[in-house]
């Protein structure tokens, strides 16, 4: 039996109470995150959420889900959401917000998702070093750059990331994982995705 002393103690307690934070930090992060985004929308209309919680917010979800419905199913519905959008795209200074915003929402949802080819991409050749990223152009041709490609590199543990232009030969598909796969694991720092099913935070001995 160990001895009980004041070093054993405090890891004892330091060892649970990280282990704690592992368990309770992304159950309290993603709790504060939906009622950040629940209580933002709520206050659009702070007199209705006032007598009625939560109201505004599934509106807005039930409003928003039609409005996609409507611009996918009907022709009336497409015609008018394809003129509003190219009034938009074309009216000084609201197109240099409303273009750039559309296109980073398209590349991750709907029917044009760009992020939905991972590659390994090599950027060093010595030593050999290889990124996981995703094809967004397949061929850059336009722009004088032929056999080049576009790649997009998230950054991990961030929302951010960066685009490399590099040679066809630099990259290779990604086996063995999905695109969302691909991307949690890229975020994560290397340690989800690639066999998602094991518990990658696991308490000291």
């Amino acid at each position: 039996m160990k001895k009980l002393t004041f070093e054993n103690i405090a890891n004892f307690f330091l060892k649970n109470f990280f282990q704690g934070l592992v368990i309770i930090g992304p159950i309290g992060l993603t709790m504060f995150v939906i009622w950040y985004v629940v209580t933002s929308i709520d206050n659009i209309i702070p007199s209705v959420a006032k007598e009625i919680p939560g109201l505004v917010f599934i509106s807005t979800i039930l409003f928003t889900a039609l409005l996609g419905y409507l611009g996918n199913k009907f022709v009336v519905g497409r015609f008018f959401f394809d003129a509003m959008d190219r009034l938009l795209e074309k009216t000084p200074g609201v197109k240099h917000i409303y273009t750039p915003t559309k296109d980073v929402m398209s590349s991750f949802v709907g029917d044009k998702k760009k992020f939905n080819d991972p590659v390994w991409v090599k950027t060093n050749e010595n030593p050999e070093i290889w990124r996981i990223g995703f094809l967004t152009q397949k061929e850059m041709a336009d722009v004088e750059k032929h056999n080049y490609v576009a790649v997009y590199l998230p950054h991990s543990y961030a929302i951010s990331g960066w685009v490399i232009v590099t040679e066809e030969k630099n990259i290779k598909p990604v086996v063995g994982m999905t695109a969302a796969s691909a991307m949690k694991f890229a975020v994560s720092g290397g340690v989800a995705g690639f066999h998602s099913d094991d518990n990658i935070f696991k308490a000291p001995e």
